[in-house]
């Protein structure tokens, strides 16, 4: 995660598919919070009724869960369990790289775990 002095840095783009199938392509700094840029841009991570109700990004409620193409290696302990266990990983826990791939889940609180894990 980007901490306290230091800077995002570069342009990435990264591909966005919704709930609904849009696919929508966004550009934001490389190293932003995954969770900031997807609210900023409009598309919510969290399910309806945490939109409201959520931790703020402190990755303590589970509510903001995305898939990922290629995630990389998680760095937060609930994020590492996502992981793990085949659940949404974490989009306040995520940095956006350059040519990130994210799905949002259709859900209503926490998204469904992949029976694949």
């Amino acid at each position: 995660m980007t901490g306290p002095g230091s800077q995002p840095s570069d342009d990435a783009t990264l591909t966005v598919e919704t709930p609904d199938g849009e696919t929508r392509h966004l550009t934001a700094s490389e190293g932003a919070v995954l969770r900031d840029v997807l609210l900023d841009a409009g598309l919510s991570p969290h399910g309806r009724y945490a939109c409201r109700v959520n931790c703020g990004g402190r990755g303590l409620c589970a509510t903001c869960g995305v898939r990922l193409e290629a995630p990389p290696d998680p760095e937060h302990w609930h994020d590492d369990l996502a992981d793990r266990y085949g659940y949404p990983r974490l989009s306040c826990q995520l940095e956006v790289r350059d040519g990130m791939a994210v799905t949002l889940l259709d859900k209503r609180v926490w998204g469904d775990r992949d029976p694949d894990r």
